[in-house]
């Protein structure tokens, strides 16, 4: 970290050179789908705002400024060799580019933390899987990050922070008014439960947008052909294949409420910031991290059945949708977020510092201050 010279009258600032590992599989930012891309874009952008130098490892044709890229487009299906391929690549590059700290978003990148100067920092983006956390467990000296607590309490290794995901308000300027419809936004898969959110639609009376692709997830034989692609051909139903930006501020807007019903402990769901940003009232599940996204009776409703979904979507009208966006904007805006990476980074550096002087505590200088 190098300590900047102000404006006359103004105090000294921390700049941390800081690089971001994100996939090779979806450009930075995502054209559509892409969850772990559109973060690390919102926290790249928030981290240059607060003055640090940043430079963010993905694919060529991703549109972010200062993106080294060893793939000129993006991989598509994922695949493990070209991950590491990827992550070898930024490696070297960082092993020679002086950086203070490295953030890792893929788990290959993890194998090369040892041949590193900088400390690396880890963000989970994923549900408990038995072999990355096999891997995790034989890792030593990266400093693994949490983006939910109910996620923190179910992972091993145990992570050492938690950081809920942050956006840039700008996306969704303005909180629409709603209108008759729900909408469910989300890759169709048994674990999202998309034909629940059709029947609560169904049940409340109103018309229901599906956005979202299927998958081949783990599902019940026959789910598919048999409770999927029949609840999707329903009357009350339209289904969009893919929604961008523009489709999503249009569908958040004009709809009463986004539905997140769910099968699993979900380790965030970021469409729940999404719609909370445009104004949209979320109605979901009370699974994985949503009792933490969703407050109750004032951003949205948690709720455990179709029937309760139903009523809920039949009472949401009475949120204030300003109020929800403007609840959002505190909670989870990226700015929010960078401060919390940025405070992970602090430590991170601390320790690194501290095991190189042998156990004795760090000095207390300009890059203890990071985050203060």
């Amino acid at each position: 970290p190098r300590c900047v010279a102000p404006a006359p009258g103004a105090a000294y600032r921390v700049e941390v050179r800081i690089a971001i590992v994100s996939t090779p599989f979806v450009p930075v930012p995502p054209p559509a789908y892409g969850g772990t891309e559109l973060v690390v874009h919102a926290l790249y952008r928030a981290l240059a705002r607060a003055g640090h130098d940043v430079t963010v490892f993905a694919t060529g044709d991703s549109t972010a400024r200062g993106v080294r890229a060893f793939f000129e487009r993006a991989v598509w299906p994922p695949d493990p060799y070209s991950e590491i391929l990827h992550c070898r690549f930024a490696a070297q590059e960082i092993a020679a580019g002086g950086y203070d700290v490295v953030h890792a978003n893929v788990p290959a990148m993890l194998a090369f933390a040892d041949e590193l100067r900088p400390p690396m920092v880890y963000t989970l983006h994923h549900a408990l899987e038995p072999t990355l956390a096999r891997f995790y467990e034989r890792v030593e000296g990266v400093r693994l990050v949490a983006i939910s607590e109910r996620q923190a309490e179910l992972a091993r290794p145990a992570p050492h922070d938690v950081v809920h995901h942050g956006l840039d308000p700008e996306l969704y300027p303005v909180a629409g008014t709603g209108g008759g419809g729900a909408f469910f936004l989300g890759r169709l898969s048994w674990c999202k439960a998309p034909e629940v959110a059709i029947e609560a639609a169904a049940r409340a009376g109103v018309p229901i947008t599906v956005a979202g692709a299927i998958h081949g997830d783990a599902a019940p034989e026959g789910w598919r052909e048999r409770v999927l692609a029949p609840a999707l051909r329903r009357p009350h139903v339209s289904w969009v294949r893919e929604a961008d930006l523009a489709a999503k501020r249009r569908l958040f807007a004009t709809s009463r409420a986004l539905l997140v019903p769910l099968r699993w402990d979900e380790p965030f769901g970021l469409v729940m910031i999404e719609a909370a940003l445009a104004g949209c009232p979320v109605i979901a599940s009370p699974s994985g991290a949503a009792p933490e996204i969703v407050e109750d009776g004032e951003t949205g409703f948690l709720v455990r059945s179709e029937r309760e979904m139903a009523a809920a979507l039949r009472r949401v009208g009475a949120l204030d949708r300003r109020a929800i966006q403007a609840r959002a904007r505190h909670r989870f805006g990226a700015d929010r977020m960078a401060a919390g990476y940025l405070a992970v980074y602090r430590a991170a550096i601390a320790e690194r510092m501290r095991l190189r002087l042998g156990g004795a505590p760090a000095a207390e200088d300009g890059w203890t201050t990071l985050a203060q």
